[in-house]
């Protein structure tokens, strides 16, 4: 029997990832939330796991040789899953270089882009004091735009983003780009994108996925959340 590999998580597009991989993949797994607005990141154990103190991290009790191995980067966690179980990593190797490089295109492009639109739209005017910054707003709302408009007509060809099967560049994208309104996008001019996420939203994976720990995340953002999150000192410390 397969032992639960323990993930280490909190509900965020990064986090959802791995739990949507888990979920398709059929693989038992336990749940570790590290309350990143708490500051749990930095915690001394889990430093060891993940070095550069960002979830999520897992470790598989059953790795290479059956040894134990811990492995953070969701990336690298969910190529790891793909070789462990033979799924979701591209049936030929042509397939497999498809899935990698449209796995390191959200690595690069839409993960970072996304999460600066988040930043600028969303939390940085709630700081104190407010930071709203036109010019940062613009710059990635439209990157976003442009990535999205690149997964359109990618999509426009292909059924999943890296051909007819479903892959883990999948289940890395779509996390990042199920926020499009949040990121201030539309799907009016991308009807394949808007097709492609209607899909993958009613797989039962995704949606058990991405309901993990659900009521731990919040619309709102604290003082204390900010400051250890961005560094923002409250004015009224």
């Amino acid at each position: 029997m397969t032992r639960e590999i323990d993930l280490y998580y909190w509900p965020t597009p990064n986090g959802w990832k791995v739990t949507i991989a888990l979920e398709e993949m059929g693989l038992p797994y336990r749940v570790n939330l590290i309350n990143i607005g708490a500051g749990d990141q930095f915690d001394p154990e889990f430093l060891k796991i993940a070095p550069n103190n960002r979830m999520p991290a897992i470790i598989d009790p059953e790795g290479p040789d059956g040894a134990p191995i811990s492995i953070f980067e969701s990336g690298a966690i969910l190529q790891y899953l793909a070789r462990k179980t033979g799924q979701f990593g591209g049936p030929t190797e042509r397939d497999r270089v498809a899935v990698d490089q449209w796995l390191m295109w959200q690595m690069g492009g839409v993960g970072p882009m996304a999460g600066q639109a988040h930043h600028f739209l969303s939390y940085a005017p709630e700081l104190d004091p407010p930071q709203d910054l036109p010019y940062a707003k613009d710059r990635y709302r439209r990157e976003v735009a442009r990535l999205y408009g690149v997964l359109d007509r990618q999509l426009a060809q292909n059924r999943y983003v890296a051909g007819d099967f479903l892959s883990i560049a999948d289940m890395a994208i779509w996390p990042w780009a199920q926020g499009w309104e949040r990121q201030e996008q539309t799907l009016d001019d991308k009807p394949h994108m808007k097709r492609w996420l209607e899909e993958l939203a009613a797989r039962p994976g995704f949606q058990k996925g991405k309901a993990v720990a659900a009521d731990k995340r919040s619309s709102g953002m604290d003082r204390k959340a900010q400051e250890v999150l961005f560094g923002a000192k409250s004015s009224a410390a």
